[in-house]
């Protein structure tokens, strides 16, 4: 069965259409150009050959999420740019980019860095503009963008920075706290706060979500908003969140769950006020200013996390391409994460 998605918007003939093939075994997502309107660039080209010159990263004012950093001149001047969470397992672990050219969740899919979420390329040091502070700059070499030479990918904090294939526009910002099962291993796109290179999250949204425990019966469980710009998914998605109990190896001295372990089950984390929605008691919620800076949501003072076995971007097929808590009582060298009930 294929389901061709078309990128509604002011050129809406000017974006690749994503076309999802789901077999008996596995799915392969596959993207296809489609004619332009006129000629003029988008915020979502794909990558096709090296750079030619110094990439300039800005900064923008969003209603949403604050300031952020954007592509500063170019071809692709204004257009949002993003990091990726599970990036930073090359660091920890000396591991591939999760946004690379290597398999990913859905065998055949586009690569990543190049078509999905091309990589901010510069041919020497990038330059700071208005807003951006300089001494957080740096490039990483990538070898993996498939037809291309050994290139290198802007940095900011040390997070490689990315375009977004469905930000057609200036301004757009469909990949803004993206829960992506996709990449290899799953991560989290936020756009990038360019203060200290954190990500700009916005408000963090706490809900009620019912869904299958672990693809059993229904349990309904306090969940955070994501993927709030996201087209695909008709914007705010639910995904349930847990806390952590227990003081196992690889915690901080703080008892949190941090590095390798906020790969597996990344913090809830919000820039201001978290907010309650319906059902959920807005006095419960709290913040904890975590060691990199950023603020992490708490519930009656425990601090809320992700589990990567939840994300899915329906109907993709991933995580049976439904809505599931599969992280309850799950029990790891961190100690055991727990859902929490409505009543709680």
């Amino acid at each position: 069965m294929t389901t061709l998605f078309r990128r509604l918007g002011r050129r809406s003939l000017a974006v690749g259409a994503a076309v999802l093939m789901l077999g008996l075994v596995a799915g392969a997502l596959q993207f296809s150009s489609t004619a332009r309107a006129d000629s003029e660039p988008l915020c979502s080209d794909a990558i096709t050959s090296a750079p030619t010159g110094p990439a300039t990263v800005s900064t923008a004012a969003t209603s949403d999420f604050g300031n952020v950093l954007v592509v500063g001149s170019g071809t692709y001047a204004g257009c949002s740019l993003y990091l990726l969470t599970s990036d930073q397992l090359h660091a920890l672990a000396g591991s591939n980019y999760a946004c690379g050219d290597a398999p990913n969740a859905i065998p055949g899919s586009p690569a990543c860095d190049t078509v999905l979420w091309p990589a901010l390329l510069t041919d020497g040091a990038p330059i700071a503009g208005s807003g951006v502070n300089p001494n957080l700059l740096g490039t990483v070499t990538r070898t993996d963008l498939p037809g291309l030479p050994a290139v290198q990918q802007v940095t900011y904090a040390g997070q490689p920075l990315y375009r977004f294939f469905l930000d057609e526009d200036v301004g757009e910002t469909e990949g803004a706290n993206l829960f992506d099962p996709v990449t290899s291993p799953t991560g989290i796109w936020y756009l990038v706060n360019p203060m200290r290179g954190i990500p700009a999250t916005g408000p963090a949204e706490l809900q009620l979500e019912t869904a299958p425990v672990a693809r059993g019966s229904d349990a309904t469980v306090l969940a955070a908003g994501m993927d709030q710009d996201f087209s695909l998914t008709g914007g705010t998605f639910p995904f349930p969140v847990y806390t952590l109990s227990g003081h196992g190896r690889g915690l901080g001295h703080d008892g949190w769950c941090n590095a390798l372990c906020s790969q597996y089950w990344p913090p809830v984390l919000t820039s201001g006020r978290p907010q309650a929605v319906a059902g959920v008691d807005q006095h419960a919620l709290g913040t904890v200013t975590r060691r990199d800076g950023t603020q992490q949501v708490t519930y009656r003072g425990k601090p809320l996390y992700l589990s990567i076995n939840d994300a899915v971007i329906p109907p993709l097929p991933y995580n049976g391409a439904a809505e599931g808590i599969n992280g309850a009582g799950a029990t790891t060298i961190w100690g055991t994460f727990n859902t929490i009930p409505p009543t709680h």
